[in-house]
């Protein structure tokens, strides 16, 4: 069968008390003696861990490291950044067509031209002369 679970016996063990000596090793002498348990260990462990956690996100919310955060930055610079994206996009397509624009008058200076005649026929509906 399954060990059933103690409330009562995990808390107990989590309360009782141990003793942590750091001795000189030369002399064994004791420097320093703790008296811990392991919910003060926990305690100790989850509260560093909090509070390092808080430091970094201070650090990075207060400063300007939040900047090289991708995605995160000034409202201004974004727009300016769209604005800019928008205006390299026009210029390239300016500048396409430019160069299509001179192929085209290179071509035809060079004399390679291949005309296509346009063969449709237009209905051009005549006017009617009114009697005035």
């Amino acid at each position: 069968m399954a060990k059933m679970f103690d409330a009562n016996s995990t808390l107990k063990r989590l309360r009782n008390r141990y003793r942590l000596v750091v001795m000189n090793d030369d002399t064994y002498e004791e420097v320093v003696t703790f008296k811990l348990s392991r919910m003060s260990v926990y305690i100790l462990l989850s509260t560093i861990f909090v509070v390092l956690t808080g430091l970094t996100v201070a650090l990075i919310v207060f400063t300007p490291l939040k900047l090289y955060i991708p995605g995160y930055g000034d409202v201004n610079s974004t727009r300016e950044l769209r604005e800019l994206k928008i205006r390299t996009d026009s210029l390239e397509q300016a500048v396409s067509q430019k160069t299509q624009y001179l192929e085209n008058i290179k071509s035809v200076l060079q004399g390679n031209v291949t005309v296509k005649l346009d063969t449709t026929s237009l209905n051009v509906p005549t006017p009617e002369k009114s009697n005035d």
